[in-house]
C-alpha cells in the first residue's frame, strides 16, 4: 500500500485523545485507532476550546438582565445563526435546538398536519423509520433510480398532505442517496421532504435551499461536537402550527385561566433552560470544518476510504456491504462481514489484540441489515450472524489506522 501518489498535506482540525492510548492483550498500551466515527465522532480541539472559553459567563439565556445572561444569550443566538448558515437554510427556516437526530424526527412527527401520510424507506435509521404512527414503507430499492421511481408510485398514490423521509447518506454503507432527485418528485405531488443527514454532514457540504429540501436533522455528537446538542431545520408554518413539542417556561407568551404559546416556533419547541453548551459547541464544529474547507476534507477522507475498501478487498472471505454496488458515490463509512465470524467477535478481536475500535451489529437499521445479509423477517438464522461489522473514519483517522485494520482483519480472517 506504498504505492499512492505524493499529495500535498491536508491540514485538519486536531481531534481531542487523539494521543490515547488502550491496552490489549498481554497488557500492553498501543495508540488507540477509532474507526466507529458514524456511531459518535470525537471532539475537535476548536469545539473544546469554545466550550471553554464560554464557561466563565454561563448563564441562563433569553430572560436575564445581568451581563452574564446577555452574553450567553448572544453566544446561544449566535449558534443558531451560524448553523443555519452552515446547512445553506433559507431566509425564514426555523432552527430548533434538540438533542439528537432521533429528538428532531420525533419533533416533526409531532408536527405533522392532521392526516399527514408518511413514506419512508426501509433502508433508514430507526431515527427515521420508527417515529410516524402510520407510514408507507418502502422496500430496499435495487438501485438509485428505483428509489426515485417507488417514491414517485408511492406519493402519487397519496391524497392529502404528505412527507418524504430519506436519508442522505446510508449510516450502514455510506452511500449517497439522491436527495435532490427526492425532492424534486416530493414537490412535484404537493409533498415535503425531510432528510435525515446525521451521517452527510460530517462528510460533506450541505445546502438546504439549493436542493429544496423542506427539513434537515443531524447530531452535533456525529459532527465532532458532543455535548448532546442536535438540530431540526426548516418550514416554519407546520412547526409554528403544532402543539409544543415540551410545555414548559420560555415556551409561553403568557399563562393564566388560559395558556397562550409562543408564534415563534423556535421559541414554542424549546421549553425549559436548553442545552446552550451543546449548541455554542455544535456552531464551533460547523465554523471548524467551514474554516478547513469541504475540498481538503474530502479529499483526504476519499484518500482513506479507497486505501481501506481496496484492502478489503483482498482478503479472503470479507465482503462489503453495498446496496448499489462498489462503485457507488459514499461517506467514509463500510460495512463487511467475515466469513465463518460473528461481526462481534471480529470486533472483539480486534479491540483487545489489536486496539481497534469498530462498530457491529445491525446499526439501528435492522431491516436494511437483514435486507443486505439475506435475511428474512426474523433473521433467517441465528441472530448474531444477522450482524456487520463497520468501520467509519472520519478527522483524525490516519493511514496507519487504516493498515491496522486491514492487518489484522488478514489474519482474523485466516484463523
Amino acid at each position: 500500500m506504498s504505492d499512492e501518489p505524493e499529495l500535498a498535506p491536508v491540514l485538519l482540525p486536531a481531534v481531542v485523545g487523539a494521543d490515547l492510548e488502550v491496552p490489549v492483550k498481554g497488557g500492553r498500551l498501543v495508540p488507540y485507532a477509532n474507526l466507529d466515527y458514524a456511531a459518535s465522532a470525537p471532539c475537535l480541539e476548536p469545539v473544546n476550546a469554545a466550550v471553554a472559553a464560554a464557561l466563565p459567563a454561563y448563564s441562563s439565556v433569553h430572560r436575564g438582565a445581568g451581563y452574564a445572561s446577555q452574553l450567553t444569550t448572544a453566544r446561544y443566538e449566535q449558534a443558531r445563526h451560524t448553523v443555519r448558515a452552515f446547512v445553506g437554510a433559507r431566509p425564514g427556516d426555523a432552527l430548533i435546538f434538540v438533542r439528537n437526530t432521533t429528538d428532531a424526527m420525533n419533533l416533526l412527527a409531532r408536527s405533522l398536519p392532521q392526516g399527514t401520510t408518511v413514506v419512508v424507506f426501509e433502508t433508514e435509521h430507526h431515527a427515521s423509520l420508527l417515529p410516524w404512527p402510520d407510514a408507507v414503507r418502502l422496500a430496499p430499492p435495487a438501485f438509485p433510480g428505483e428509489a426515485l421511481r417507488a417514491a414517485d408510485e408511492a406519493l402519487a398514490a397519496i391524497e392529502g398532505p404528505a412527507l418524504l423521509v430519506v436519508t442522505a447518506a446510508s449510516n450502514v454503507t455510506g452511500e449517497l442517496w439522491p436527495i435532490a432527485g427526492l425532492a424534486h418528485i416530493a414537490h412535484r405531488h404537493g409533498a415535503r421532504i425531510a432528510v435525515d443527514a446525521a451521517q452527510f454532514v460530517p462528510h460533506r457540504g450541505l445546502n438546504l435551499a439549493a436542493l429544496d429540501l423542506d427539513y434537515v436533522a443531524f447530531s452535533g455528537h456525529k459532527l465532532y461536537a458532543p455535548f448532546g446538542a442536535g438540530v431540526l431545520v426548516g418550514r416554519p408554518d407546520w412547526l409554528a402550527d403544532a402543539d409544543p413539542y415540551l410545555r414548559g417556561g420560555g415556551a409561553v407568551r403568557s399563562v393564566g385561566e388560559t395558556t397562550e404559546w409562543s408564534d415563534d416556533p423556535e421559541t414554542r419547541h424549546e421549553a425549559g433552560t436548553p442545552n446552550v453548551l451543546g449548541a455554542i459547541a455544535l456552531a464551533a464544529a460547523c465554523d471548524a470544518l467551514t474554516a478547513t474547507g469541504w475540498a481538503a476534507l474530502v479529499r483526504e477522507e476519499e484518500r482513506l476510504l479507497a486505501r481501506l475498501r481496496a484492502g478489503l478487498a483482498t482478503i479472503p472471505g470479507v465482503r462489503e456491504l453495498s446496496l448499489w454496488g462498489q462503485d457507488h458515490p459514499r461517506v467514509g463509512i463500510v460495512s463487511f462481514v467475515v466469513e465463518g465470524r460473528t461481526a462481534r467477535e471480529v470486533a472483539e478481536a480486534l479491540s483487545g489484540d489489536w486496539g481497534i475500535g469498530v462498530r457491529d451489529g445491525k446499526f439501528c437499521a435492522h431491516p436494511f441489515v437483514r435486507h443486505l445479509l439475506g435475511g428474512g423477517q426474523d433473521g433467517g438464522c441465528a441472530d448474531g450472524m444477522v450482524s456487520a461489522v463497520r468501520a467509519s473514519i472520519g478527522i483524525g483517522t490516519t493511514t496507519e489506522h487504516v493498515d491496522r485494520l486491514i492487518e489484522a482483519l488478514r489474519e482474523i480472517a485466516a484463523a
